[in-house]
């Protein structure tokens, strides 16, 4: 039987979409999700979650809980990864609020910037002792890496643990397709595509319906002004910062604006709240989204655990599929988050890059990418260089490259000069502490 280890099950939101998809396949019956979390409160939650599903779904499976990641893994078929390390506070708080005292501001803080390299710092040395406990107990097993920030991460497991078999898994592609079919009045299903890139920052290079390019109906309407349509998954933010970069790039991008926003040096700029205003830009987006959910949990919890059963229907997430189809060994395809082999070689060979790939027996074999046209390479590669010397931090334990990886980002760039940065990532080292590995921990300021 499928055994299944959760790492970062306290997720309990998550970790409900996973379950609930992976006993949608009759080839999974029987499986044993072993929940693992540091917070036995939530994990307790999550594992009274998951045992409702089952009785729901009427197939059978087990459910373990620990705290201990050994024991979960031990024997494991397939590793989920959800789990963030430091959490909103202190980690979250550091990474938004030191940086508005430079004057540089922020909407989600995850994947690139002075946020994303500093929850990278945090989160890989964690990610690595998993792929050591895995290649020790459970080596045949699949790693399906949601931690962000994915990129970094993905190329940071495969530099150091290569015979470990991993995929970063991101749900911006399915995300990106929903929205586009809410703007276009089109069934999602029909729209048909292809994307390649980095994660996040990968761009629609084929996007039709029935045969036809969806592209000028895009262009068209942003330049009348009909699109974007307010937004189907994050009112927050007016999606208006993706349609403005496919105007100038030609391709639009698979992630958020909110997200895409902080990426590049063009949107949120000091003095120009003319620019904030009119892209819609939300800064500090997730530290409010975070508020909102922690607010949240108390009365969900309180309504998962007085139902008489938790229903559910199948997300759009990749892992459940990932699994059936390895078990199974009937093709799938996803998009998934693999060090650069030569499938982009317009790319750096290592970087993590997102492209098409086959699920079977065999595994996860990505799809060759090879006309990725040069001003998205171009892009790309500004979000390459970052994640390459954060990466390079931790592998060489050189703490230089922190800094390095700070002064090569767009928007802190764009922002900051080269004393203003060293400052700011002086300053985040310290309040960070022991969050970090040993060798990027600074003594705060007295």
């Amino acid at each position: 039987m499928t055994r299944i280890a959760f790492i970062g099950a306290g997720s309990t939101i998550f970790m409900k979409n996973i379950v609930g998809d992976v006993l949608h396949f009759p080839a999974l019956e029987g499986a044993t999700f072993a929940l693992m979390d540091i917070n036995e409160q939530r994990l307790e939650e999550s594992a009274l979650v998951a045992r409702k599903l089952i009785a729901a779904s009427g197939r059978s499976a087990q459910v373990e809980t620990t705290t201990d990641q050994r024991r979960a893994l031990a024997g494991a078929d397939f590793v989920v990864t959800a789990f963030q390390i430091g959490g909103y506070e202190p980690s979250t708080v550091i990474d938004f609020d030191i940086p508005k005292q430079y004057g540089l501001r922020q909407t989600i803080g995850d994947t690139l910037g002075v946020g994303g390299i500093m929850r990278g710092l945090r989160t890989v040395p964690h990610l690595w002792r998993v792929a050591a406990d895995m290649a020790e107990l459970c080596p045949d097993a699949t790693l399906l890496q949601y931690v962000n920030p994915m990129a970094i991460n993905t190329w940071a497991i495969a530099e150091s643990y290569p015979g470990v078999k991993q995929v970063g898994l991101c749900h911006s592609v399915q995300n990106t397709v929903e929205e586009l079919a809410h703007d276009l009045d089109l069934p999602k299903g029909e729209i048909r595509y292809r994307v390649a890139g980095v994660n996040h920052v990968a761009f629609f290079l084929d996007l039709t319906h029935k045969g036809k390019s969806l592209y000028p109906a895009l262009r068209e309407g942003y330049r009348v002004g009909s699109l974007p349509k307010p937004p189907l998954l994050m009112p927050r933010c007016a999606n208006k910062v993706r349609y403005e970069v496919m105007e100038h790039l030609g391709y639009f991008c698979t992630e958020s604006s909110e997200h895409l926003a902080e990426y590049v040096p063009w949107f949120i700029k000091s003095g120009r709240e003319d620019l904030i205003d009119a892209f819609s830009v939300p800064l500090d987006e997730y530290p409010k989204r975070c508020i909102e959910q922690m607010a949240d949990w108390a009365d969900q919890a309180k309504a998962y655990r007085t139902a008489d059963q938790i229903d559910f229907r199948k997300s759009h997430e990749f892992a459940a599929e990932i699994m059936n189809a390895m078990v199974t060994n009937q093709p799938y395809t996803i998009y998934g988050n693999l060090s650069n082999r030569g499938q982009a070689p317009q790319l750096p060979s290592g970087a993590a890059v997102e492209v098409p790939c086959m699920v079977d027996a065999n595994g996860i074999q990505p799809t060759v990418i090879d006309d990725i046209p040069p001003q998205l390479v171009a892009l790309m590669r500004t979000q390459i260089n970052v994640q390459e010397l954060v990466v390079r931090a931790l592998v060489d334990e050189d703490i230089e490259h922190v800094y390095h990886a700070a002064m090569m980002d767009p928007h802190t760039a764009a922002e900051l000069d080269l004393r203003q940065i060293r400052s700011l990532v002086t300053d985040l080292l310290a309040a960070h502490g022991d969050m970090l590995p040993e060798f990027a921990r600074l003594k705060k300021a007295a």
